[in-house]
């Protein structure tokens, strides 16, 4: 075996998720140092560990060197083979919704469609809810040309922090390649769904939370409706808690998202979030409301939380124009785009458009094609 050249050299712990499936797609070996190196506890955490073991699972030939202090590594990705029957427990620092943006990207570029099953927090307010996944992002990708047969979220316990418990199963097919998007027409809402949930708390919390946020809504539109999923026993999950997600739905086919969840916090959390975590299900009923008019209002065919994917999934298309939507840039979605042009090699144009307060982003797909899949 001849010598590995790592093309990238990075510093730092920001984007670590990011940097690892833009390195894997693009088959670039890197290494990351000065992870933390400043801090009281340097090094990686536990769930940055637990990412880069899921991405050894899901792929063959992968390779991970860390030093001593964990403060630096060199990662060589092999190739994504997806497979049936996968188990990765999570563990419960991040929520499974951390795992799962970069696992359905890899998903469509294996050799075999992938079904895995994770173990961990189905929802908190750190990252997007596993509803947020089954309703908003798996909907994304049809506008790429990705086929909704096999694509699928199955829930199949719930799990808050600190103890964690939920259980959900990943199904997603494989593509040849993804297909060019011309899609900047947000449409105007024509309905607003919500999925609430409770686990190991009574009932009662999840109607006060849905009845304000529906209050809300239903003086700006009659399609209301917010499903209800109370969880008992085993399917609840180790910790008591509740939460909702809503979804804006537009006649043009767009979905807006919030979400949040309230639990007791573990002993890390300080003092702000213990208090935040401990809202009236009124008041988190409310403010989830309030949230998703925000995201409604700032314009574009993604929420703010999906403007990365959406980011990725041009630069990966074919050598065509992508030409896509959003409200104002998310901090997150410019860091894609830095990491897209050094990465893959894509220049997204980027023009505001003044009169609805959104920019239009264009670019050339890379022309990502899936080798690795069998031949049909």
């Amino acid at each position: 075996m001849g010598k590995i050249q790592y093309k990238q050299r990075l510093k730092g712990s920001q984007n670590m998720r990011l940097r690892l499936l833009l390195s894997t797609l693009s088959s670039t070996p890197i290494i990351i140092e000065d992870i933390r190196s400043e801090e009281t506890l340097p090094g990686l955490r536990p769930y940055e560990l637990s990412f880069l073991r899921l991405l050894e699972e899901v792929s063959d030939d992968c390779s991970v060197e860390i030093n001593e202090t964990g403060t630096k590594f060199k990662y060589k990705p092999g190739i994504v083979m997806g497979g049936r029957h996968l188990v990765h427990d999570c563990g419960t620092l991040r929520s499974i919704g951390y795992f799962l943006e970069p696992l359905i990207v890899l998903g469509l570029f294996g050799k075999k469609p992938l079904t895995i099953k994770l173990k961990g927090i189905t929802n908190d307010y750190k990252d997007p809810s596993v509803d947020t996944f089954q309703k908003t992002t798996l909907p994304i990708l049809k506008h790429f040309g990705v086929p909704p047969e096999g694509l699928e979220l199955k829930i199949v316990n719930r799990g808050v922090p600190p103890k964690g418990g939920g259980e959900v199963i990943l199904s997603v097919p494989i593509v040849k390649e993804l297909e060019a998007a011309i899609w900047f027409d947000e449409g105007l809402v024509r309905r607003i769904r919500g999925y609430s949930f409770s686990a190991r708390v009574s009932s009662q919390f999840e109607n006060e939370m849905l009845h304000k946020a529906r209050g809300i809504f239903n003086r700006l539109l009659p399609d209301v409706h917010i499903y209800t999923d109370h969880k008992a026993g085993a399917q609840a999950g180790q910790s008591p808690g509740y939460g909702i997600t809503l979804v804006a739905e537009t006649t043009s086919g767009c979905c807006i998202s919030a979400d949040t969840a309230v639990y007791r916090g573990g002993e890390e959390e300080d003092e702000f979030e213990e208090k935040k975590e401990l809202s009236p299900p009124g008041d988190v009923g409310e403010k989830i409301a309030a949230a998703l008019l925000a995201e409604i209002e700032q314009g574009g065919v993604v929420d703010s939380t999906h403007q990365g994917l959406l980011f990725l999934l041009c630069a990966l298309c074919p050598p065509d124009v992508s030409k896509v939507r959003v409200g104002k840039l998310s901090p997150y979605g410019i860091e894609v785009l830095r990491h897209i042009s050094d990465f893959l090699k894509v220049k997204f144009n980027i023009k505001p458009d003044p009169a609805t307060n959104t920019v239009i982003l264009k670019c050339v797909g890379c022309g990502l094609k899936n080798l690795s899949r069998k031949a049909s």
